[in-house]
């Protein structure tokens, strides 16, 4: 009964009772004032001086209680401070005790002493009625309100059993229920009002919880009810309506709302009809909504019980993400040019309508290729050779871009598409304008570079043509330009389709040819200079096809580099050379070619030790040739392989020095023992005393860096003269001393020119032959 209630009840219920006991001041004053004049009356009447000490009290007491409310209601008590809201409690309890005994004396002075039988009724009636509204207003403290009832109740019932009357005594009896009844009526409003207030904080707090949630979700949520009023909306769709309609939308129809959009022009007119169509719906429906460039959302709409829910998610990044796959799959990283797929897909849809159209209008195909881009990549680096492939991009662009569909094939490739009526003067105008564009140097990152173009074209007005033919032809044209050197431009004839199925042909039947043994080597002695004596061969692949009979090696060697069997090629020769050259006399050597593909493939070094291995050959009896060009395509993999190679004593070879690009770093920087000057060097010498001069200087330059030098095309005796008086030159090659030889010839050559002792030139017959 008198368990403390800040020890039975939640912190924030006890103080909140607590706070209701001191919040009513005029009804605490009004129930004084009923016993003020109660107490007063019965003084007036009977002039009992006990009524007027009682009036006094209960004056004294009204002023403290009223001082003691207002001091109250200038604290702040938390929720949780139970201890500051106990204290206020006790001192309610205090004022609530004085009431109770002044109340009783009240009662006990009226049937105990004076015995009026007016004033027992106003005291009665008067403290039965303050007791009423005690109950109300201090149900949440029980330990109080038993302390007011239990001293009143006390008081009341003394004074009737001191009056010796029966019925006062029945009277005095009926305290006691009366006390329980009060107590339990207290407990019944207590738990109904604190059911109440447990039931409005939960809503409370729901309800903050949920705007939270929608506030901090990240879609934007519209509620329509049941009439299609916007009932519920976050914030984030207030930003959106905000966009579309300004205005406070909340509590007006939604209908209203897509109207105004559509009015000012923000919300376009299907996306509006989908909107208020899918309302409604009890199957969920997804509508694209976009704001602006930027912004694009994805609305959800669901319909349930007459209600819908509007649920707009923020779909700008998916969609930007998506935009950059597409472009992605659509288009050069590098350049912004369609890539070939994208490419293909946009002709071949054109090339379909033009089928299906009667018209003598014809298609156009250009392959653009870019000069010298590995030379650029390799010298100046990747970095501006990525960036004059987009200023060629953008250059092709300019020139063509606004009447044809551009692409970058690959590379440093570019094909370019044309529909409509083409004539050739057309056709080549597009070309001479391309060349044009290119003819301005380029300006990148400081440097200045000056870059021309390979173009091929083909025109078409036959209906079976489609791009994969296309292609194949513009491909042909361009491999036609790039044979006429660097800078040219050549439109498809069909004596190109002839030769490329001759090539076709060439290229199916070469791998049986190198598989079945058609290839054979021929030998061209390198000549020292001094002794005139053989020092060395070159060994050259040669090709006689049964039906079409000698193919020359620019013709065949071309073909084995596309075709991927240059390696294979490499492979045999060097097998094949080293096991030959271990039948002649041990101070003549053999040199082998390899191309920028060997170079590139890796393996050179494994190719020649196995070749070396297997003929038992020494490495300083083999010379490895090279050309400027595969140096330069593959200066890294050259750099590395030609070092493991002249480690173990292998000769390389510098060969054609001159015909490409002669710069004096590669022979600084990579490994090689000889020099090998181009026969463009020899062939005037004769008749220019400045070509000798130069072919002296070029030798000069070899020597000074420690190489030895042979001079290629000597075909007179007169050269011979000229290069032996006017040149540091340490030997020849060439007609002079005779055409490639095969072996046995090659052989006997070596043999008459080394003056070797007749026995041992025939025993050297006889093990070679």
């Amino acid at each position: 009964m008198f368990t403390p209630a800040r020890k039975s009840m939640p912190p924030i219920d006890y103080v909140s009772i607590v706070r209701s006991v001191y919040e009513n001041r005029r009804a605490m004053l009004l129930g004084a004032l009923v016993c003020i004049l109660g107490t007063l009356a019965g003084a007036v009447k009977t002039g009992s001086p006990i009524f007027w000490a009682l009036t006094a009290g209960f004056v004294l007491l009204t002023i403290y209680r009223y001082v003691d409310m207002t001091l109250f209601q200038r604290v702040e008590i938390r929720p949780s401070d139970i201890d500051t809201a106990a204290r206020w409690e006790l001192r309610a309890t205090y004022g609530a005790a004085a009431w109770a005994t002044l109340a009783g004396l009240w009662c006990f002075s009226c049937f105990a002493v004076v015995r009026d039988p007016s004033t027992e009724i106003i005291a009665m009636v008067a403290t039965i009625g303050c007791l009423v509204g005690i109950v109300a207003r201090n149900f949440g403290l029980d330990r109080m309100l038993t302390i007011q009832l239990g001293i009143v109740a006390a008081f009341v019932a003394i004074g009737l059993l001191l009056r010796n009357d029966p019925y006062h005594w029945v009277l005095a009896a009926f305290m006691l229920p009366m006390l329980v009844s009060y107590r339990f009526l207290a407990a019944d409003v207590r738990a109904i009002l604190l059911a109440a207030v447990h039931g409005r904080v939960e809503a409370s707090r729901l309800a903050d919880e949920l705007d939270t949630a929608l506030d901090t979700m990240q879609h934007g949520l519209c509620m329509l009810d049941k009439d299609g009023t916007i009932a519920v909306v976050n914030e984030r769709v207030l930003a959106i309506f905000a966009q579309l309609a300004p205005s406070d939308w909340q509590g007006k129809p939604f209908r209203d709302f897509i109207g105004a959009a559509m009015a000012s022009g923000t919300l376009a007119p299907d996306c509006a009809e989908e909107l208020l169509r899918s309302n409604g719906k009890h199957a969920a429906s997804k509508v694209m909504l976009r704001l602006d460039k930027e912004r694009n959302y994805e609305v959800t709409v669901s319909s349930d019980y007459g209600r819908t829910v509007l649920l707009f998610e923020d779909i700008s990044e998916r969609v930007k993400a998506a935009d950059r796959i597409t472009f992605m799959a659509r288009y050069d990283a590098l350049t912004g040019l369609p890539n070939r797929g994208y490419f293909t897909e946009q002709v071949e849809t054109d090339l379909a309508r033009w089928h299906n159209r009667q018209t003598t209008e014809m298609v156009t195909l250009m392959i653009i290729d870019v000069d010298d881009f590995k030379h650029v990549n390799d010298t100046q680096g990747h970095l501006i050779g990525d960036r004059l492939l987009i200023e060629a991009a953008e250059r092709l662009r300019q020139a063509l871009g606004d009447r044809s569909i551009i692409a970058r094939l690959g590379g440093d490739e570019f094909i370019v598409y044309r529909a409509g009526a083409q004539t050739d003067e057309q056709v080549m105008g597009d070309a001479h304008t391309v060349m044009a564009a290119f003819r301005a140097p380029f300006g990148l990152m400081g440097e200045h570079l000056s870059i021309n173009v390979s173009i091929g074209t083909v025109t078409s007005g036959i209906r079976d043509d489609d791009l994969s033919t296309l292609m194949t032809k513009a491909d042909l044209a361009l491999y036609k330009a790039k044979s006429r050197g660097k800078a040219q431009y050549q439109m498809f004839r069909d004596d190109m389709d002839v030769d490329y199925r001759y090539r076709q042909r060439l290229k199916a039947e070469l791998r049986e040819a190198i598989a079945g043994g058609g290839l054979s080597l021929a030998y061209q002695p390198v000549i020292d200079i001094k002794t005139k004596k053989v020092v060395g061969c070159e060994a050259l692949a040669r090709w006689h096809h049964p039906e079409l009979g000698t193919i020359p090696p620019s013709v065949f060697i071309p073909i084995a580099e596309e075709s991927g069997l240059v390696s294979e090629i490499s492979r045999w020769v060097l097998a094949t050379a080293t096991a030959e050259c271990q039948n002649w006399p041990e101070n003549v050597g053999v040199a082998v070619n390899i191309s920028a593909k060997d170079l590139r493939a890796g393996d050179v070094a494994q190719m020649v030790n196995t070749a070396l291995a297997s003929s038992g050959l020494p490495p300083h009896r083999l010379e490895i040739e090279v050309t400027e060009t595969a140096v330069i395509e593959e200066r890294e993999a050259a750099t590395l392989i030609f070092k493991t190679l002249t480690a173990q004593g292998i000769g390389i070879a510098l060969d054609d020095f001159g015909t490409g690009y002669s710069s004096l770093s590669y022979l600084q920087a990579l490994p090689f023992t000889k020099l090998k000057i181009d026969r463009s060097f020899v062939r005037d010498i004769a008749d220019s005393p400045r070509s000798l001069k130069l072919l002296s200087n070029v030798a000069q330059l070899g020597k000074d860096i420690g190489l030895t030098i042979t001079a290629e095309g000597i075909e007179t005796e007169e050269q011979l003269a000229l290069v032996a008086a006017h040149t540091n030159i340490d030997q020849i090659q060439g007609y002079l001393f005779g055409v490639p030889l095969p072996r046995r010839e090659v052989f006997e050559l070596i043999v008459r020119l080394s003056n070797a002792p007749p026995e041992s030139t025939a025993a050297s017959k006889r093990k070679h032959g």
